[in-house]
């Protein structure tokens, strides 16, 4: 299934049996809003999940802002909400895919392929002719079968040994101020990790949105990667969830492959053991 789905499309599918939408909208400032804006108005029959409470696990002061949560209770979660076997998810925000790209590797972290992000999100829904709904969604729970898909993460102590042993490259998806470790406000400490390279993951949008046509994005990539294969990249930002965006645009351009490593730099800028870049 292809990771990306136009909003013609999904109009041409919104009345299917098997489709759930999931809203992901979201706000880092403000952790309420997307909540809000589900009540306001959301795509006809879409549930909402919520990055902090659905979509990462419990945090420790150390692992970062949005750890991973549990297998095993992120799949009873998505069976309460409907999603299960001959499910077909469709996840949106109004972020370009910044948050729904997180719903998209969780799935997909879980062995769970039939899952695509909407390509401009509501935004693009909205142009194309779709109508919003204030009706909450309630679905039949099911059962949601885990099968889990080994090495799609990497954990801080991987990513600490690889400083010396060199095994893989890291990308950064924050932006380039903050990867420089300039204007940094959202986590204590400001930089990078050492050897660390930077692909903002706003790059991998046009004007409007939307992801760049797949040669472009391609090749912007390819000029990331260098002589790297792109299965030897362990993809972070702030807190695991922007990495999950370029991961999803790798995949897009046909080079899926890399690692996401989930605590990233909030994890590891939590111990101060940790060396840090800048520039």
């Amino acid at each position: 299934m292809q990771a990306l789905i136009s909003a013609p499309q999904l109009l041409r599918r919104i009345d299917e049996p098997d489709l759930v939408i999931v809203d992901c909208r979201h706000d880092l400032a403000n952790v309420g809003a997307g909540r809000v804006a589900y009540a306001a108005g959301h795509i006809p029959g879409a549930i909402f999940l919520h990055l902090d409470d659905d979509l990462s696990g419990r945090k420790t002061g150390a692992n970062g802002r949005h750890p991973l949560p549990d297998a095993a209770h992120l799949a009873e979660r998505l069976g309460e909400v409907g999603i299960g076997p001959g499910s077909h998810v469709v996840a949106y925000d109004a972020s370009g895919g910044m948050y729904a790209a997180r719903l998209w590797w969780l799935l997909r972290w879980l062995g769970f392929d039939a899952v695509q992000v909407l390509d401009g999100g509501v935004a693009a829904w909205l142009a194309a002719g779709g109508s919003l709904a204030t009706e909450a969604r309630v679905r039949k729970p099911v059962q949601f079968n885990v099968r889990p898909t080994s090495g799609l993460a990497v954990d801080v102590d991987t990513v600490f040994a690889n400083l010396d042993r060199q095994e893989f490259i890291v990308i950064d998806a924050r932006a380039p101020g903050r990867f420089a470790g300039e204007g940094e406000t959202i986590d204590p400490v400001a930089g990078h990790i050492p050897g660390a390279r930077n692909r903002f993951f706003q790059h991998n949008l046009t004007s409007d949105g939307t992801f760049k046509p797949v040669d472009a994005l391609r090749a912007e990539w390819l000029a990331v990667l260098g002589d790297t294969d792109a299965r030897d990249a362990v993809h972070q930002c702030g807190s695991g969830v922007t990495a999950c965006h370029n991961l999803l645009a790798l995949d897009v351009a046909g080079l899926g492959g890399g690692r996401l490593y989930p605590g990233s730099w909030s994890e590891w800028c939590a111990d101060t053991a940790r060396p840090v870049a800048k520039g």
